[in-house]
């Protein structure tokens, strides 16, 4: 465990701690009345209640949208089932960047909506809160979905025979099962929106602004370290709070259900009602899904003088159309984010297997905590991290500031819970006698790894590194501070591109968004092939 505690306090905890002491330090003396004055300022408030209002509309918006498709994927066997998972997956993988800008090819000026229905209402706020369904609906199909396969249906049929309506007996019998899974997807789905930087920053524009955009308009536009801090602060005392109560509902979970395997419960529609459930959840995954992306593909391709590549031909060249965004032809960036997120998963590999062996071993408060600290950089602002890099890794031996090996640390912080969470339920899995047993032949703790534990593991290996490359590709919140300019990555290419005025920095920035989006995908795609029921917890 000596390894990930000290990656995770060397990369994460030191930044952030210093970047906080900065802000609320002054003249060697902590600062603490600041807190107060920054939190009373009206600006700060609406940026709060901004924050919690729609992450509450979120979750409640994807709980509602989502929870059909839990029941769909979890008791209808049909044709394309698998197919049509990967590819209600394929939005939690992908950058923020990326969603923000599908739906701004498709809500925002200009967009479809206002192109064929001359539709100039203000969609800012839905356009938000859509784009975070999109992203999470997976969270509460798979997280949900999962416990619901599992739950045995005859124990709802016994209540039918009792008496019990079809509803009365959902709302007795499967319901109190399910209770826990929801809250946790809720949880999730409530940490990732309260937390949200990319969409919002994207969508929102200065008129709205979350936490996590306020923090990076704070620190990088304004240099106002002290309300930068103090928002920092809030924000990790809301994720340690969502977080504490996240990891009570996954151990009422563990302990209060016996399940079975899911083939036992699913089988093919029957009857009209079924039928139609199921195709208004496929009609969804269209809507919600399909659509968007479809509409960034098409707006990638639809030049000024019609359709074809150019956009993608601009790619190639610094300077197109006069535009000096960036040093390098932007296509570069393709080639940067692939070499960055490789290094970053590897990272994430050593130290997330580290953790997750060192968490199947041992037991305790201790340990608990320690898990939950691994789940903190998904929630913790990512700004504030990036940042921290830059002013505290400037001293030798950690003289890192002109490294390129800065952005692929701070990828793998964000790679390494995914990481983990993937691998920890297959090691709790493996038989503790195969490892004694190996002890007894004379096997050291290395081979015995080598030889019991990773031949049983290594599919879970391989579905990690896919899910920490692409959460890796799409890192875009502390990047945006550390990616030089003659080495942008993907998502700050795109921020950049979209930042700029002119027609063909936009198309730009839609081509850079499909190819993007087109890498994550495959991974993904590639993930579900190799995926076994139990290959993780998401």
């Amino acid at each position: 465990m000596a390894v990930p505690v000290a990656f995770f306090a060397l990369f994460f905890a030191y930044p952030v701690t210093a970047i906080v002491g900065r802000g609320l330090k002054a003249e060697g003396a902590w600062q603490f009345g600041r807190i107060g004055e920054v939190l009373s300022r009206p600006d700060i408030l609406d940026v709060l209640w901004f924050t919690t209002w729609q992450a509450l509309a979120s979750t409640a918006l994807t709980l509602l949208i989502a929870l059909p498709g839990a029941y769909v994927f979890a008791r209808f066997d049909f044709p394309g089932k698998q197919v049509l998972r990967a590819v209600v997956t394929v939005p939690f993988v992908l950058p923020t960047v990326v969603v923000g800008t599908a739906f701004l090819a498709l809500l925002g000026r200009g967009g479809l909506l206002d192109e064929l229905w001359g539709v100039r209402l203000d969609t800012t706020v839905w356009a938000i809160l859509l784009a975070h369904v999109f992203f999470n609906y997976a969270v509460v199909v798979r997280t949900v979905g999962g416990l619901w396969s599992q739950l045995d249906t005859r124990q709802e049929e016994a209540a039918r025979v009792l008496g019990a309506g079809r509803f009365a007996a959902f709302r007795r019998v499967t319901l109190p099962a399910l209770a826990p899974a929801v809250a946790a997807a809720a949880l999730m789905v409530f940490l990732f929106t309260f937390t949200s930087f990319g969409v919002v920053q994207i969508l929102g524009g200065p008129a709205y602004s979350t936490l996590e955009v306020e923090i990076y308009r704070q620190t990088a536009q304004l240099l106002d370290l002290p309300t930068a801090a103090v928002l920092t602060l809030v924000q990790f005392a809301a994720v340690g709070g969502i977080l504490a109560v996240h990891a009570a509902t996954v151990r009422r979970r563990e302990r209060a259900l016996k399940l079975v395997d899911p083939a036992q419960t699913s089988r093919r529609p029957r009857g009209a009602g079924q039928w139609a459930l199921l195709g208004g959840v496929l009609l969804t995954a269209l809507l919600l899904i399909l659509l968007p992306l479809g509409v960034l593909v098409e707006r990638s391709f639809d030049g000024p003088g019609g359709y074809g590549f150019g956009y993608y031909e601009a790619l190639q060249s610094v300077g197109a159309g006069g535009s000096s965004t960036f040093l390098v032809p932007p296509l570069e960036a393709v080639g940067n984010s692939l070499r960055y997120a490789l290094v970053a998963t590897l990272i994430a590999l050593v130290i997330g297997g580290l953790a997750a062996a060192a968490l199947t071993r041992r037991a305790g408060r201790l340990v608990r905590g320690f898990d939950a600290l691994l789940m903190l950089p998904l929630g913790v602002s990512a700004v504030t991290v990036g940042f921290g890099f830059l002013i505290t890794l400037d001293k030798p031996p950690l003289d890192l500031r002109t490294s390129w090996i800065l952005v692929p640390l701070a990828q793998a912080l964000v790679g390494v819970p995914f990481v983990v969470r993937t691998m920890l339920p297959v090691l709790r899995a493996v038989d503790d006698r195969l490892r004694e047993a190996a002890a007894v032949l004379g096997a050291s703790p290395l081979r015995a790894w080598r030889e019991v534990d990773l031949p049983l593991v290594r599919r879970a290996v391989l579905v990690a590194a896919g899910f920490a490359f692409a959460v890796s590709l799409g890192e875009f919140g502390a990047t945006v501070f550390i990616a030089r300019p003659d080495n942008p990555t993907l998502p700050v290419a795109v921020a950049r591109l979209l930042g700029r005025s002119g027609e063909l920095n936009y198309g730009q920035a839609m081509a850079l968004s499909t190819i993007l989006m087109l890498v994550c995908a495959v991974s993904l795609l590639l993930l579900e092939r190799i995926r076994t029921d139990r290959s993780g917890e998401f």
